[in-house]
């Protein structure tokens, strides 16, 4: 058992959500893409990208907790 290689849950349930959560990524990937070119800074995403994240969170948690059981 010592050889065999640990795989981490969460990394594996947040993949698994990935493909449940495409319209906030897209959401995201359009905002990139429109502010790319600001020279200010001003401009961000950070609404989009924690939209997607909550997304996956949302859907790997239940999982996720009912391993740590």
């Amino acid at each position: 058992m010592a050889d065999e290689e640990i795989m981490d849950q969460k990394k594996y349930f947040e993949d698994t959500c990935k493909p449940k959560c495409v319209r906030p990524l897209r959401a995201y990937q359009e905002c990139v893409e429109r502010i790319k070119d600001d020279e200010s800074g001003h401009k961000h995403c950070t609404g989009q990208y924690f939209d997607f994240w909550a997304c996956i969170d949302t859907c790997a948690a239940p999982r996720l907790f009912d391993k740590l059981k």
